[in-house]
């Protein structure tokens, strides 16, 4: 059984709306996430410039924005978490802590990605 609402072509705008929503947000509110930003936007056209193929484009690319991905989910747990009070506790600290933890690996995993596509371009 499916909840009532929007369908069809309605529903993909309302989603549209949500996101843009949830991305202007996530830019007034999150440090974090202006950063990794404007870190993408810098390291955007050096992917252009240095992907020798499509496959290494994709995956310079893709490893950005998987960073992005990653930070929008963990300021979403911290902003519920933040929501359900202002108390201690320890669940509510491991949650943000794994969310971090995330982060983490996704910057991690641009570092690789990066570092295996573009060091023999550097190191020659």
């Amino acid at each position: 059984m499916s909840k009532p609402g929007a369908t069809g072509i309605t529903r993909i705008i309302k989603a549209t709306r949500y996101s843009w929503l949830g991305f202007k947000a996530a830019f007034k509110f999150e440090a974090a996430f202006r950063q990794e930003l404007i870190f993408c936007i810098v390291m955007l056209p050096v992917a252009l410039v240095y992907a020798k193929n499509g496959i290494e484009l994709v995956l310079l690319i893709g490893s950005l924005f998987l960073v992005l991905i990653v930070e929008l989910l963990n300021s979403a747990i911290e902003t519920v978490v933040d929501r359900f009070g202002g108390e201690i506790h320890d669940l509510s600290g491991r949650a943000k802590d794994i969310a971090s933890a995330a982060v983490f690996l996704s910057l991690a995993n641009v570092v690789m990605i990066w570092g295996i596509i573009l060091s023999p371009q550097f190191l020659k």
